[in-house]
């Protein structure tokens, strides 16, 4: 097999030798070649003809943004976001734009700090060796959007689903925005995410869905109550679990469990909930890496609940959802944009 060609792109001398340093013998990994900013990355492309590109989006003359759409667009190349920590509105509007997904740098990308995400870093980069990654599309061109939203109409019959407990992982927030923003009106059922995502990004992100939602969408805090109409995003690097007492159900928001191989784990968020809300739960596992909720979604179909899966065609990455569909507990596999339609259906709900 041909070696993944990388380019990197950054304006700093230090993060470029760092990066290229991480991804360098790397197995099936090759550095190419490397640009300052965005109007050499487009020469860079052009002559070197890069199989991925690695993007920090802070660069002077040409910004990444500008040159994101391009990569993505004309040379239908992936990008995987390379960018510090405080600028977490500009990664998920990366994410919008085409970046498959993003790595999370200390503030301050000339110490010894950035070293810390070499492990993030050749996770990311090795998934693109290993899995087939697919060129996001545009939120604005994605047919949740597109066609308009779904939902609205009066209910056919007594909807018996109290809960939808979601999995994602690389490229699920473009795709849980569409999801979320794509029903009328906030139906009364629960939301619950556990999306792959670092620490100091979760807020932010939380906040991107709840503006364009009529669902109430925000971070969960340790004690929250579960409410119809609500969504609750697992705060990146810990663990949200449900718990019951006096008849409610609260949320419970943990440190990562050894256990657990990914954090926020689909699979512990499956588990807890599954006891509690029985045929009531629907477990939904999107485009991801890993096989997490593979295990999770054991769980929920023993206690009587209902399990969708996103299909290969609209996937980003088809691991997980491939994991979950291998364990036979998946009850339908649907595109992203058959996704919201699917979870009306299993509530009862008409649209």
């Amino acid at each position: 097999m041909k070696p993944l060609r990388v380019l990197v792109v950054d304006d700093s001398a230090y993060s470029r030798r760092s990066i290229t340093r991480m991804l360098e013998g790397m197995p099936g990994i090759e550095v190419v070649g490397y640009a300052v900013d965005g109007e050499e990355g487009i020469r860079q492309v052009i002559s070197l003809k890069p199989d991925l590109v690695t993007l920090d989006l802070e660069m002077p003359r040409m910004d990444g943004f500008t040159l994101l759409r391009i990569l993505t667009g004309r040379f239908s190349l992936p990008v995987i976001v390379v960018s510090a920590r405080s600028d977490a509105e500009k990664v998920f509007r990366a994410l919008e734009f085409g970046a498959v997904d993003f790595v999370a740098k200390p503030s301050s990308d000339a110490g010894p700090d950035l070293l810390s995400i070499t492990a993030d870093l050749q996770e990311k980069v090795r998934l693109a060796v290993t899995a087939r990654i697919k060129e996001y599309h545009r939120l604005t061109d994605h047919p949740l959007v597109r066609h308009g939203t779904i939902g609205g109409g009066p209910l056919v019959s007594k909807p018996s689903l109290e809960l939808v407990a979601i999995a994602a992982s690389t490229g699920g927030p473009p795709a849980l925005q569409g999801i979320l923003s794509a029903f009328e009106r906030p139906y009364p059922f629960a939301v619950v995410v556990a999306q792959h995502m670092p620490q100091g990004f979760t807020k932010a992100f939380a906040d991107r869905l709840n503006r364009s939602s009529l669902f109430e969408v925000r971070e969960a805090q340790d004690g929250d109550l579960l409410q119809p109409g609500l969504a609750l995003i697992a705060p990146g690097g810990c663990n949200l679990l449900l718990d019951e007492g006096g008849g409610m159900v609260r949320t419970r928001v943990l440190p990562p469990d050894p256990a657990y191989r990914y954090n926020p784990s689909a699979d512990a968020l499956f588990r807890s909930s599954a006891p509690l809300y029985g045929d009531r739960m629907l477990a939904v596992v999107l485009t991801g890496m890993g096989n997490d909720g593979s295990q999770g979604v054991r769980q929920v179909k023993q206690h009587g609940g209902q399990v969708l899966a996103e299909s290969e065609e609209s996937s980003v990455v088809y691991g997980m959802p491939r994991e979950a569909v291998a364990t036979g507990c998946v009850d339908r596999v649907v595109s992203l944009d058959e996704i919201p339609s699917a979870i009306l259906d299993c509530g009862g709900f008409a649209h």
